[in-house]
Parts: C-alpha cells; sequence; structure tokens
C-alpha cells in the first residue's frame, strides 16, 4: 500500500502546474468533451507510467541497493529544483491535429508524447526503482495524474488563477528535497 500512496502523492504534486497539466486546459478549452479528454488522459498515463515503471524496476535490479538509494535522493532533491521551474505548453506540442481524430485519441496521443521526459514520468522510473511493484507504482502514479488533470479539464483556466501555482511549486518543491534527504540520511524512514 505504501507504493501505491506514495506513488499517487509524488505524482500529483508534480503535476500541479505541469505542461501535461496545462494541456489539460487547452484541450478541455478546445473540445468541450470532459470525460473523452480524461478517458484519453488515462490511457495515455497508464500506457507511459507503465513503461516507466517497468525500467525502473529493471533498473534497480541492475545496480546495488546502496547505489540505489543515492540515485534516488539525488533524483528526488533534483526533481524539487526541477519543480520550481514552470512549464511553458508550445502549440506544437498539442500533438495530432485536434479537427481530424478527435478529443479521446488527440488527448491520448498528445498526452503520451508529451509526458516523454517529463517530471512525472521521471519520477514514476524512481518510484519503480524504489518499490520494485510495477502495478502499486503505475496504479499509483496514474491515480496521482487525475487527481490533478481532473479538476483542470473540469474546472480550466478558473482553477489556475484560484491556486497561485508559484506557491505550489513551492510546497512541492519541499516535498521532493524532503523525500531526498530522508531517501539519503534515513533510509529506514520510508520502509
Amino acid at each position: 500500500m505504501e507504493a501505491f500512496l506514495t506513488s499517487t502523492g509524488i505524482v500529483a504534486i508534480a503535476e500541479i502546474g505541469d505542461k501535461t497539466q496545462m494541456l489539460a486546459i487547452l484541450l478541455a478549452s478546445k473540445f468541450r468533451r470532459p470525460f473523452a479528454i480524461c478517458a484519453g488522459i488515462f490511457a495515455a498515463t497508464v500506457l507511459n507510467h507503465l513503461l516507466a515503471a517497468a525500467f525502473g524496476t529493471l533498473v534497480a535490479g541492475w545496480i546495488g541497493p546502496e547505489i540505489m538509494r543515492w540515485v534516488l535522493g539525488l533524483s528526488f532533491i533534483a526533481m524539487g529544483a526541477w519543480v520550481l521551474i514552470p512549464d511553458k505548453m508550445d502549440d506544437d506540442e498539442a500533438g495530432a491535429d485536434k479537427r481530424r481524430f478527435g478529443a479521446f485519441l488527440t488527448t491520448t496521443i498528445a498526452f503520451f508524447l508529451v509526458e516523454m521526459g517529463d517530471k512525472t514520468q521521471i519520477a514514476t522510473v524512481a518510484l519503480g526503482a524504489r518499490f520494485d511493484n510495477l502495478f502499486l507504482v503505475t496504479l499509483g502514479t496514474t491515480f496521482g495524474m487525475m487527481l490533478a488533470n481532473v479538476p483542470a479539464v473540469y474546472l480550466g483556466e478558473a482553477a489556475t488563477r484560484v491556486v497561485p501555482l508559484n506557491i505550489v511549486r513551492m510546497v512541492a518543491a519541499a516535498i521532493f528535497v524532503a523525500v531526498g534527504i530522508v531517501t539519503l540520511f534515513l533510509p529506514g524512514l520510508l520502509g
């Protein structure tokens, strides 16, 4: 259960203000089909994060636990710094032609592609390596993505005016750095 809860929390926090969340808002304003957009986000996230968690699990098998602890701890601290950098959504990143594919397929393709190399995908690799539980990590990271993106789809731009993203980024960064420090110096605390 720890793998699921940790994965959910870390990805939900990392997704706030991320380019994929901005993509969700953009797609919601273009299509006005929230259920199809949420279904596309879900499909893309399951596939993308399953691959990322599998890669993390594979990497964990290649290196020893002491090196893995340092890699993970430093990765979480780096994620904390990365969260502080606002993402910019380029029109080209939205993927395929919106008029041709419809809300579900456009969202699925766009989210899968935009998520490649993104903070939440990198976090999923680290979580896969940390917990060595492909199912719970993928389930948790997908749930975290949905927690962050479903409100963005349904509330759109109004949500970005209510919550100051700079404050959310600072809190998220602090959480990532804290997890990194605990991983490095108090490894027994996290399991």
